[in-house]
Parts: structure tokens; C-alpha cells; sequence
């Protein structure tokens, strides 16, 4: 995928609110890594910000969780410093037309290598502030899958999924479960 431009972004969100984006559960699932960025008030790229997080290999990795209706997924956002890495760990869900991608996380771990330093539970948001992603278009190219979500701050990203085979894979456990 070339890089996107803002007002391209911004003609595949307008499409997604209007038509809704049809992004299924099986189309989110893998480990997407941070892209590009893009400010609630601006069509540029924040590159600068963007560098930073791949830097810091900013990443979301979504995979099915328990058959359960409410929950059927589970998430985890992270960052690392060489071995050192920030994850936050929890649930997350589809709704709507557009969807949404709903989400909570309840740990914070401070990983070193596969070393577990620090575990703590986080308190559960209010139903009015629970965070969301807008997802607003996804594709793959010859570099894998991506996907364009707006969260619920107002930022905008990009996230690839450079293995197929991980999403496929994925996929396969989740039609399993059902």
C-alpha cells in the first residue's frame, strides 16, 4: 500500500459513515503494527509521531478469545524498548454498521524479554468513556493487510498486518470456536 494522504483518508471515512465500512471480526484479527498517523484536526501525516511509535514498535494485537458473545475478543496494545516492553492486555468486541471496536483493557504488564517484572489490574472505564476505534477501511497490498481506524480522542491511524498467515491463521481459530 502507498502511503495514504489525508484527503484520502478522509473520502474513505466519509464513505464509512455514510455505507458503513463492512469490516468483519475475521478482518481485525493479527498483530498490526503502527503505520501511519494522522491529528483529529489536520489531513498531514504526523510523521514525526509516527516514526517515534514504529521506533518504539507500537503495536495491537488482536486474536479471538472464549466463545463468548460479549467478548469475543481479546486485545493487547503495546510498545518496547529493546527488551523492555509496556502491554496493556483486555477484551474486545464489533458493533455496529461502521463498526465500532469497542474495547477495555484490565492489565498493565512491564515485560522484560519473556520475563514477566510487573502485573497490575486496571479499574474498568465508564460505560460513556469506554474507548473505541472507528474502523473506517482495511485492504491488503504486497506488504500484507492494513487497516484505518479513528479513535475515540479523534486521532486517526493505519495499522499493517505484514503476515497473512497470522491473520489467516487467526481466522481459522475463530471459525473453530464457533
Amino acid at each position: 500500500m502507498k502511503q495514504l494522504d489525508g484527503q484520502q483518508v478522509l473520502e474513505l471515512e466519509r464513505l464509512a459513515r455514510r455505507d458503513g465500512s463492512g469490516i468483519s471480526l475475521e478482518q481485525v484479527l493479527g498483530p498490526w503494527e503502527l503505520h501511519q498517523l494522522w491529528s483529529r484536526e489536520q489531513a498531514t501525516p504526523q510523521a514525526p509521531q509516527a516514526a517515534l511509535l514504529r521506533l518504539l514498535r507500537a503495536s495491537l494485537t488482536i486474536s479471538p478469545s472464549s466463545p463468548n458473545p460479549e467478548a469475543p475478543l481479546q486485545l493487547a496494545n503495546s510498545v518496547r524498548f529493546g527488551s523492555l516492553e509496556l502491554r496493556f492486555c483486555g477484551w474486545g468486541r464489533l458493533a455496529g454498521r461502521r463498526p465500532l471496536l469497542q474495547f477495555g483493557f484490565e492489565q498493565l504488564e512491564l515485560r522484560l524479554g519473556p520475563r514477566l517484572l510487573l502485573q497490575r489490574s486496571l479499574p474498568a472505564a465508564e460505560p460513556s468513556r469506554q474507548p473505541f476505534f472507528a474502523l473506517i477501511a482495511c485492504g491488503s497490498d504486497g506488504q500484507g493487510r492494513w487497516l484505518l481506524a479513528r479513535g475515540r480522542g479523534g486521532g486517526l491511524a493505519c495499522w499493517r498486518c505484514p503476515s497473512a498467515d497470522a491473520s489467516a491463521d487467526a481466522g481459522e481459530q475463530l471459525a473453530a470456536q464457533r
